[in-house]
C-alpha cells in the first residue's frame, strides 16, 4: 500500500468505495468461472480459518501453513479485484515482485504471491444475504483460480463470526492463537502507534486500511470490546485491558463448544513437537518443521498490575487447553 502508483490507487479506490463494481465483477464472475456441481465437495472440505487477535502470530501461522503448498489463500495479486479473481488473472497482469518488509516494521517479508486477509471485503458485503452460499460459492472461485482443494484464510475478524463458519464449512478448522498478554498488548500499542504515524504521512495508508475492514490500529482503530476501565487508547493499560475482553470471551466460547477449535500458544511455536502435533491435528504432512522466530521485546511502559495478574490468569487457563 505505501509503493503503489496513483493509477492503482485510483482502482482502489473504485473497487471499495462503490461497491456495485466489485459486486458486478462477481456476478460475471460466477457465470464464466463458477461450478455449481462442486458446491457440496466444496462444503466438506477441511478450510482453515485463522482467527486470533492481531499480532498474536496469525501472519506467522499463515505463512507456514500456505507453505504445504495444499491451500489456497486470496494474495496481494488478487487486488483490488477480490470478487473476480479468475476473471481478474485474466485481464489484470501485474509485475512479479520482490519480497519487501510490511509496513508494520516487524520482519515479515511479503510480495504480490503472499497470503494476506482480503476476504473481509467480500463477508462484509454479503453478510446477511444468502452469505452461506455465497460464501461457499467464493471460495469455489478461489480454489478453482489456484487449483487447490483446500481454502486458508487469516481475518482476525473471524473470533465473531466462529458458528457461521461451522455453518459453512462443518469439517473446517478454526485456528486462534494467544500469545503472552505483555508482550502482545505492548505489540498492539506500539503497532498502533506506528500506524498512526504512518497515516499522518500518507492519507492512502487510512483509506486501504478502511477498504479493507482492517480497523486494528491507527487512526481507524475499534476496539474489539467497550473499555470499562481504560479508554486512551494511546495508554499501555487500554491494550491490555483489549486483550483481557478478548481472550476472556475467547475461552468462555470455546469452554462452552470447541468443536472445531484449535488454540495455539504463540511461545510454543518454536518447538519442533508442537508443530509436529498441530501438523497431525491439520492433516499436514508435506512441510518443513522450522521453528518460528519467536518475537520478544522489553516493555518500558508503565501497567495496572492487578490488570496484568488477572491477563496471566486467562493465559494459563488457554495453556491448558492447546
Amino acid at each position: 500500500m505505501q509503493n503503489y502508483n496513483l493509477i492503482q490507487k485510483i482502482l482502489h479506490k473504485i473497487c471499495f468505495k462503490y461497491k456495485i463494481v466489485n459486486k458486478s465483477l462477481y456476478e460475471i464472475e460466477k457465470l464464466l468461472y463458477l461450478n455449481n456441481s462442486e458446491f457440496q465437495n466444496v462444503v466438506e472440505q477441511k478450510h482453515i480459518f485463522i482467527a486470533g487477535l492481531a499480532r498474536s502470530g496469525t501472519t506467522s501461522i499463515l505463512n507456514y501453513l500456505y507453505s504445504s503448498d495444499e491451500y489456497a489463500s486470496l494474495t496481494y495479486k488478487d487486488m483490488p479485484f477480490l470478487f473476480s479473481v479468475n476473471l481478474n488473472s485474466k485481464i489484470y497482469f501485474q509485475k512479479k515482485s520482490k519480497p519487501q518488509i510490511r509496513a508494520h516494521k516487524d520482519g515479515v517479508y511479503y510480495n504480490l504471491d503472499s497470503p494476506e486477509a482480503l476476504d473481509e471485503v467480500f463477508i462484509t458485503a454479503y453478510e446477511g444475504q444468502d452469505f452461506l452460499r455465497e460464501f461457499v460459492n467464493y471460495v469455489s472461485l478461489i480454489l478453482k483460480l489456484y487449483n487447490r482443494k483446500k481454502y486458508i484464510s487469516k481475518n482476525n475478524n473471524n473470533f465473531k463470526r466462529i458458528n457461521l463458519i461451522r455453518k459453512c464449512f462443518p469439517n473446517s478448522k478454526i485456528l486462534i492463537p494467544f500469545r503472552d498478554p505483555l508482550q502482545h498488548s505492548y505489540s498492539l500499542y506500539s503497532q498502533h502507534k506506528n500506524f498512526l504515524n504512518l497515516q499522518k504521512s500518507d492519507n492512502f495508508i487510512l483509506s486501504y486500511m478502511n477498504y479493507l475492514g482492517h480497523n486494528e490500529f491507527g487512526q481507524n482503530h475499534k476496539p474489539w470490546y467497550k473499555p470499562n476501565l481504560f479508554t486512551d487508547n494511546l495508554e499501555f493499560n487500554y491494550w491490555i485491558e483489549q486483550w483481557i475482553k478478548f481472550y476472556e470471551n475467547i475461552l468462555n466460547f470455546y469452554e462452552k463448544d470447541n468443536t472445531n477449535i484449535k488454540l495455539i500458544c504463540y511461545e510454543k511455536l518454536k518447538d519442533n513437537l508442537y508443530l509436529t502435533e498441530i501438523n497431525n491435528y491439520l492433516e499436514i504432512d508435506k512441510i518443513n518443521l522450522d521453528g518460528f522466530n519467536i518475537s520478544k521485546k522489553k516493555t518500558t511502559d508503565k501497567f495496572n498490575n492487578r490488570l496484568f495478574d488477572k491477563a496471566v490468569d486467562i493465559y494459563r487457563k488457554l495453556n491448558m487447553f492447546y
